[in-house]
């Protein structure tokens, strides 16, 4: 068995380990299972790929994508060590070459992607070629916390038990929760040897700015640094391709990247990165998980990312030659409504709906912060560090106020309108602006109205965001993202604390232009919530979503909130049918109350207008039905007969008693006041 500190230098060409590398490859080399958190750039993949050469049998690495497997076991053949991948973008020959390595014991390391877990012919592959170790590369994406899951991931811990070897697990980005959860999938709960090797990465310059003509603001940012490598990070697939053309307009060499393309040209862009000096790749966050080019020397986000560890990752792919680079993130009020649409839509839980805005509150307040964002950015991973001298606050620190007053306003308003508002009607209040809303709610009337009006409507959205980045407020999905306080913001409300804002970004604050969108900002989280139901009955029944209901039913759903089945079938594309399908369940997601079970007969009225006279026969008949002193024989109505009398409406006690179901008693009991809710229906 070869020493690893010989196999460093003659085949890796490395004179030493990086600091805290080789006690984990001491562990994983002792066959222990291991856990290992180190910063991207910090040499992850040596940890695993040095013991594997060590010892005895096949090492098989469990990796997310494609492009990161082929990048690994390209390198690895380049240093002349026999690795290989099975992944759907194989040809034929490729996987013959591999299986005819693994059967002439050549290969030591093998990828594969966490789906091929799935198929039955894995686990006896792996017995028979002796696999003795298992590597998890980018281990958070076992977790439903982070921010990459991947439920194959869930299949590994399986696997190790089933195989009786040891695991070795490894990731650049966890926080606290998602460690937990990668020793509880992966590790059966028994903890691991765990290594903490820190997350800073001094030499990145971390830099945000708010939205001001940001394509522009892209442009300036990739002209200052012409001819170098980079990558720009969008939140949609049609911005990839919008930006990255303007890109090519300043004579910059680039392309754009995103899942929609097809495998080989997304290949082809992998490619070119890898070889080509000085392209930018302007992509979603589908690429780059695992790249390995040493010399990125910037990247942007256009957008705001999803979440700190998103954000980590992605800046981190910058800089891992250890020489300067730089980032810079754009961010606005847009951003965060579509962050905040995107968990609101997903199909979590309300608890995890709740844990996600949370993570963007982080991040919020890391776009926020009032001093060192490196401080910032290493406290939301448990680890404290002086101010850094390489951010953008540290160079020109932000201006501060004194906000205690204008914070307490918003929580007093958020208050006295019950905690059932998001910040648009809320600052409506504040800013003393009567909208038909204000006035219907009578929070005209409130001592909070109008009381903010020293603020402008988006320099209130710049108080809220930053509320928002303290943790002070958070939407709740169960409110369709109506803001409620957190405790931290109640010592503030009370008088016992005081709070500091920056100042900058309100002065910078300025009127948003007119996005047009689908509803306005109040009803965006009903509608979120209502396209999350669809989905969710879709996938169930196997069908696409519009077949439940179409865009327009729902947005009409969200604007006029009908709180009864009645009213929900006077929405456009509700017919009889679809009411009986899915009415009580879109109608518990308006009103937060579930349905009652209503009797096939009145259910046939619903939309109707005998369905309001029914109910008043209804509720007649229960006053009626021991008789005007109460105590006479209990009588009543089968459902179907008031329905028949709301449909047919007679017009005298004689047409009433031939009705089905009446007859003299039941007309001389119920006929006169049955008479008279027909001539008022």
């Amino acid at each position: 068995m070869s020493a690893p500190q010989d196999l460093l230098h003659s085949i890796f060409g490395f004179p030493g380990f990086r600091p805290g590398q080789e006690e984990i490859v001491d562990a994983v080399m002792a066959g222990r299972n291991t856990l290992a958190i180190m910063p991207t750039g910090g040499g992850k993949s040596l940890c695993f790929q040095l013991p594997a050469l060590c010892r005895d049998g096949v090492t098989v690495v469990i990796s997310p994508l494609i492009a990161l497997m082929r990048d690994q076991v390209r390198s690895l053949k380049e240093a002349g060590v026999e690795a290989g991948a099975l992944t759907s973008g194989n040809t034929e020959e490729q996987t013959e070459e591999v299986f005819a390595a693994l059967d002439a014991g050549r290969l030591k390391l093998l990828y594969m992607a966490p789906e091929r877990l799935a198929s039955s012919a894995t686990l006896p592959l792996l017995r028979r070629i002796n696999c003795t170790m298992i590597a998890v590369d980018e281990a958070h994406c076992v977790s439903q916390w982070g921010h990459d899951f991947r439920p194959d991931y869930l299949r590994i811990g399986e696997l190790r038990k089933a195989l009786n070897v040891p695991l070795a697990a490894f990731t650049a980005t966890a926080d606290e929760e998602t460690r937990a959860e990668i020793v509880t999938r992966l590790f059966d709960g028994k903890a691991p040897d765990s290594f903490l090797r820190g997350f800073d990465r001094p030499n990145i310059h971390l830099a945000f700015a708010i939205k001001d003509s940001p394509r522009d603001q892209i442009l300036r940012f990739a002209g200052a640094r012409r001819g170098q490598s980079g990558i720009v990070y969008c939140a949609t697939r049609a911005k990839t391709e919008t930006l990255a053309q303007a890109l090519k307009a300043e004579a910059h060499s680039t392309c754009f990247y995103h899942g929609g393309m097809d495998a080989e040209e997304r290949r082809r862009v992998e490619i070119r990165f890898q070889q080509e000096d000085g392209l930018i790749v302007v992509a979603t966050v589908a690429f780059g998980m695992g790249i390995d080019k040493p010399d990125i020397r910037w990247v942007a986000h256009a957008d705001l990312p999803k979440t700190i560890e998103g954000y980590y990752q992605e800046i981190g792919r910058a800089g891992r030659d250890s020489a300067p680079a730089e980032t810079m993130t754009l961010y606005g009020p847009e951003d965060i409504r579509l962050r905040r649409t995107q968990i609101d839509e997903g199909a979590a839980p309300p608890d995890r709906k709740a844990a996600d805005h949370g993570r963007l509150n982080a991040l919020l307040g890391l776009a926020e912060a009032m001093a060192c964002r490196r401080q910032v950015l290493l406290g939301y991973f448990g680890e404290a560090s002086e101010p850094c001298g390489n951010c953008d606050l540290c160079q020109r620190p932000a201006q501060l106020f004194d906000a205690t007053d204008a914070v307490r306003k918003a929580l007093s308003a958020m208050l006295r309108t019950g905690e059932w508002f998001g910040a648009g009607h809320l600052i409506d209040i504040l800013t003393g602006n009567s909208t038909p809303k204000v006035r219907e709610k009578g929070h005209d009337q409130l001592p909070t109205f109008a009381v903010g009006r020293d603020l402008s409507k988006p320099a209130w959205g710049a108080v809220f965001r930053q509320m928002m980045g303290r943790d002070l407020v958070r939407p709740d999905p169960d409110r369709f993202g109506a803001l409620r306080m957190t405790d931290a913001a109640r010592p503030i409300l009370r008088g016992e604390a005081s709070i500091t804002l920056r100042k900058d970004t309100i002065d910078k604050a300025v009127p948003r232009v007119a996005i047009k969108t689908q509803v306005s900002e109040e009803d965006a989280s009903l509608l979120s919530a209502l396209k999350a139901k669809r989905r969710a009955l879709a996938e169930a029944a196997g069908v696409p979503a519009y077949v439940i209901f179409a865009d327009k039913t729902l947005i009409e759903m969200a604007e006029i909130r009908p709180d009864t089945l009645d009213a929900m079938m006077g929405i456009t594309g509700v017919g009889a049918k679809k009411l009986e399908s899915y009415g009580a369940a879109f109608l518990q997601i308006i009103t937060g109350v579930k349905a009652t079970t209503i009797h096939p007969a009145r259910r046939a009225l619903v939309g109707r207008d005998a369905g309001a006279v029914y109910d008043r026969l209804n509720q007649v008949q229960v006053t009626l039905a021991r008789g005007d002193d109460g105590i006479g024989k209990h009588l009543s109505c089968t459902q179907s007969t008031l329905r028949h009398i709301a449909e047919r409406r007679p017009s005298s006690l004689a047409e009433l008693a031939k009705i089905q179901g009446m007859g003299d008693q039941k007309t001389d009991r119920f006929g006169a006041a049955f008479l008279e809710v027909l001539r008022e229906g």
